[in-house]
Order: C-alpha cells, then structure tokens, then sequence
C-alpha cells in the first residue's frame, strides 16, 4: 500500500523527492486515459485474490464496491487527482484507501505496477482497436460505394506522373481501397497479439500466492497468457506492431491524399475537395486549399516519428521493467487519436468529392492507346516482344508527322507490319480498349465489379 508519501514505493526512501523529478516522472497527465481499464484489471484482480484465499468475501465486496465508485467518479469527472499522485494506478489505489480504509491495501498483494500497467495498456489498446477497425471500415466501404456508383468514369492512368493508359476512376479507388484491406487485415492481427493477460507476471518472477491465472483471463476476457513473466512484463512488441501498422496505414492515406492533391489542382482539374475540407487564402481571395489533404500527409510523419522513437527507446534496454516503457503509453494515446481523426476526415473527403468528368475525358488521348496498339498485334499472333517494337515505331511516326496516333493511316501503319487491317479502328475507342482488360487484374468492368465484391467480401469476413 502506500507509504505517508502517497508513493507505492515509498517505504525505503527517507525525505521528499525532488519537485523537478516528482514532475519528471510523473505520468498521471496522460495515463489517467487508463482509469477504467485499471479498475476493471483490479475488479479483476481482486476476485483471483479471493479465489486465492487471500481476501475474504467481505473483503473483496468491500474493494468491489468502492472500485465502481471510483470508477463513477471518473465518469462524472469528479475524481480529484493529487499532486503525489503520480501514476493513473496511484490515484485510483489512494481513492481506494480514502474510502474503505486499510482493506485496500490488501487489493495490491502479489501484483505490481509492472503487470499492472502493461495489463492496462493492453486492455485499452484492444478497445481501441475495435474502435479505428470501424473507423477504417467505414472509409473502405465509402470508397467501394463511390467505385461502385462511378464505374463508367475513364480518366489517365499515370506512371512517374507520366500519362500512361486509359484507366477507370473506379480502378484508381480501388487501388487505394485494397491497399486499406491489407491494412485492416493487419491491425486485426495486431489487435489478436495485443489480447494476451500479463497480470499475474508480479514485477519479475511470478506470483507466489496462487492467483489463477486463468481465472483472470476469463474475468478480463483474454485470449491468451503470457508464458513466461520476465517478458510479459517489459515486451511492448504489440505496441511496436501497433505504431507500425499505424505507420504503413497513414503511409497509403498519405499516398492516396497526394494523388487527390495533384488531381485537384487547376493543372490537372479532375477533382474539386467539398468546401468543409478545404480552407482558403488569408492573402489570396480566389485560392481553395487542400488542407484536409495536406494535413493527412502530414500527420504521416508524426505517426512516423512515434514508430521509431519507441523502437530507440526498446532497442538497448536491459532484461524485464524499465522506466523508459513508461514513453510507450504517449505514442499509443497520440498515434491513436491521430489515426482516428485521420480516417474520419479521410471517410469525409472521398465522400464528398466532385469529380470532373469531362476535363477527365479531356486528358485522353490517342497515344496513350500505344499499348493497345500492341496488344492489337499479339491477337493478331505477333510476339509481343515484336508487337512492342512495331507500336514503339507507330508513335514515332506519329510525332514526326506531327498528327495523333490514330490519325496514321492504315496504309501507313502496314509499312510498319503487314497486320494491321481495317478492324485496327475498334483500338481508338478508348470505352472498348479499357474493356479489353478483362482479366482479374485488368480494369475492364468485369474485373471492377470482381474487385468491389471482393473488397466488400473481406469486410464481412472481418466483422465476423
């Protein structure tokens, strides 16, 4: 239990700690964010005790009843924190004393803050990612509604930003889509990792007492048990995992928000961002920003940051709890309330952007149909090595007499192979050359309308 410091720590330790250090190791500014998972870990705790033998019915009523108090308080922001109160487990174990008296301290036996916190961290992680799993549902589903409706839309392809094929807007949502379900797929198995029970590990070497173990594991409902408790204590593998899916999902948002920002800018015009995501000039009246995009691009490299700035600290620390895990808790709670307002303002910006289809149609053109030139030719039996060359010359042709591609003649295009024929017409219809990709991998509308079932196939299945 406490010493007359307020500290858990307490007993050995003669005079005041230093007010600097007392603010430097505190943590209790960010991880009261932990109140409820704490209480519901010593809920939880407390029966393993009584089980044990180690706390009387009466006991373990007693610290039950006044845990919900505290826990009311919390919720109705009438929980006073005190300066000694240095950690979010501090506070709710004082509460505690303050209310049923020396009993609580019976609620701490066997357990430390080293089980305790990492139990907590990972309670609250594995709500959390329930709670940004539907965040990243919700834009998935938005973004294969918007190719679902737009699927007829064609608009340039772009290869080192260079036009390459006639490609569906639908195609486009989806790339980026897929990219999502991998990260969905992802923060899942995160969130299975994140499901294993550290409390019972004590500081170091177990728990002598008798405390099942798996009693715990059903009270807080836990997939699994650490195995060994030196490491359950200290391992933050699962926020590590955590701060890395959150680095690679903002690294395809990223991605996403860049192209949007190229699309949307007058040189381009294949897109305009909804007023609410947009900000304007404070010198230039006619400009319209794409802050909501750029913002996202941004926050990438915080996320970024948090990733490797944990993997620094973990990367020299000697064997079981050491204080420098204490910086782990600010990454998560950051990282998470990063990606949460991410996903909505990305969610809000897909659902809410115009398109301009005609400035789309606009930008095809004849040349970039060269690969269907070539494709022309491997139907016609040609080696697509050959077919290659022989589009290649087209196009040359074509800009030295200074025409579009398909203005060529047929006569001038059988100097170039004897097999192009009269139906070579059908491959400057840009409509039918995108129809022609009819495999899985193509963009035709047989594989658009493949690939929205199987992206929407793949949020069943994760909801499931």
């Amino acid at each position: 239990m406490a010493s007359e410091s307020g500290k858990l720590w307490g007993g050995r330790f003669v005079g005041a700690v230093d007010p600097v250090m007392e603010k430097f190791n505190s943590s209790i500014a960010y991880d009261r964010a932990l109140w409820e998972v704490d209480v519901q870990g010593s809920k939880a705790y407390s029966r393993g005790l009584q089980k044990a033998g180690l706390l009387t019915r009466e006991e373990m009523d007693q610290i039950l009843h006044a845990l919900d108090k505290v826990a009311e308080e919390w919720a109705q922001g009438t929980f006073k924190v005190n300066p000694s109160d240095e950690d979010i487990h501090t506070a709710n174990e004082r509460r505690l004393k303050e209310l049923i008296g020396e009993t609580a301290g019976k609620l701490h036996t066997g357990r430390s803050r080293n089980d305790q916190v990492v139990t907590d961290l990972r309670l609250w992680m594995r709500q959390d990612c329930s709670r940004l799993s539907a965040l990243l549902w919700e834009l998935i589903r938005t973004m294969v509604d918007r190719a679902e409706a737009e699927h007829d839309v064609l608009f340039p392809g772009y290869t080192h930003l260079q036009r390459a094929q006639p490609i569906r807007w639908s195609h486009w949502i989806l790339s980026h889509a897929v990219a999502l379900t991998r990260d969905s797929e992802r923060l899942l198995e995160v969130q299975k990792r994140i499901n294993v029970l550290p409390l019972g590990s004590g500081a170091i070497a177990g728990n002598p007492l008798g405390v099942d173990r798996e009693l715990l594991q059903a009270e807080l409902n836990f997939g699994a048990i650490t195995l060994n408790s030196m490491d359950a204590t200290s391992e933050r593998d699962f926020v590590a995992e955590f701060l890395f899916w959150a680095s690679l999902c903002m690294t395809h948002l990223s991605r996403m928000a860049e192209d949007l920002i190229l699309y949307g800018t007058k040189e381009f015009s294949f897109v305009q961002l909804s007023d609410a995501y947009s900000t304007g000039s404070s010198l230039m009246p006619q400009k319209k920003n794409p802050d909501s995009l750029e913002l996202i691009r941004s926050k990438a490299g915080r996320v970024f940051g948090r990733c490797a700035g944990l993997l620094m600290t973990l990367k020299g620390l000697p064997s079981t709890y050491n204080k420098d895990l204490q910086e782990d808790k600010e990454a998560v709670f950051e990282v998470s309330d990063t990606m949460s307002a991410v996903l909505q303002v990305a969610t809000g910006v897909i659902s809410t952007l115009q398109i301009h289809r005609e400035n789309m149609a606009r930008a095809l053109s004849p040349d970039m149909l060269a690969t269907d030139l070539a494709y022309y030719l491997v139907r016609k039996g040609m080696p697509f090595r050959q077919a290659h060359e022989a589009s290649g010359r087209a196009v040359f042709l074509a800009e030295t007499k200074g025409v579009a591609l398909n203005q060529l003649s047929l006569k001038e295009l059988q100097t170039i192979s004897p097999l192009f024929s009269g139906d070579v017409s059908r491959v400057w219809d840009y409509g039918h050359s995108v129809e022609q990709y009819t495999a899985l991998g193509g963009t035709g509308r047989s594989s658009v309308d493949w690939q929205i079932g199987q992206v929407r196939e793949l949020l069943r299945a994760q909801r499931a």
